[in-house]
């Protein structure tokens, strides 16, 4: 069964063997926090991973709304500190299963 944090660690290599580089990992600012921030080309993507248990739905509803709301904020505030305006930027939301099934969701709510 996984912890938290192994979910975060278990995307985090996934993503990396995508081809993503992992440019932060569990970033504060702008009164919320990032679990992950990674890069590759042009794009830049805020992830947020949810560990569910097997019983859970695993829609997009996974993230509530005043939780893309603090998502929204660090990134915005995650983009003024790095100064990558040009990026196409996106929410992924990572959702992983203790079994350790990865199911993302890209673009999962609008920025």
């Amino acid at each position: 069964m996984l912890t938290g944090r192994e979910a975060e660690d278990h995307v985090a290599r996934a993503l990396h063997d995508a081809g993503w580089t992992e440019c932060a990992r569990n970033w504060r600012g702008g009164g919320g926090e990032i679990d992950l921030v990674v890069a590759r080309g042009g794009a830049v993507r805020f992830v947020e991973v949810k560990l569910r248990e097997a019983t859970d739905p695993l829609g997009d509803d996974a993230v509530t709304l005043a939780k893309q709301r603090l998502l929204r904020q660090a990134a915005r505030a995650w983009l003024a500190v790095h100064g990558e305006p040009r990026r196409e930027c996106a929410f992924l939301v990572a959702m992983v299963d203790h079994d350790g099934e990865i199911r993302l969701i890209d673009d999962a709510f609008d920025g």
